[in-house]
């Protein structure tokens, strides 16, 4: 018996493909930020070939969602270490300055 559904990883690189003309399209610095959104699908092809879903485009956006939440967590991370090193600088900076 054969496969009725493509693997995933192939399906996944012919809906990439079927992209190719809007990629195309999109100036120097979007066609950048959309090739690091299907490298994000292709990150995440192993989980998504788990969800046993036919449609491929769901697997993807979904991806990409995990892909930029993951940045924002770690956006946020770092804010914070920035907030308290600015707030520990501003302390230090009252406790030097002369008492008049």
């Amino acid at each position: 018996m054969g496969k009725t559904v493509p693997a995933y990883r192939m399906a996944l690189e012919e809906e990439i493909s079927r992209w190719s003309g809007f990629a195309r399209a999109l100036r120097k610095s979007d066609r950048e930020a959309f090739d690091e959104l299907m490298d994000m699908c292709r990150t995440y092809a192993s989980e998504s070939s788990c969800a046993t879903n036919p449609t491929v485009f769901e697997p993807m956006v979904m991806s990409i969602l995990l892909g930029q939440q993951k940045r924002l967590l770690k956006l946020e991370q770092e804010l914070k270490v920035f907030e308290k090193t600015e707030q520990a600088s501003s302390i230090d900076q009252a406790n030097k300055e002369p008492s008049l």
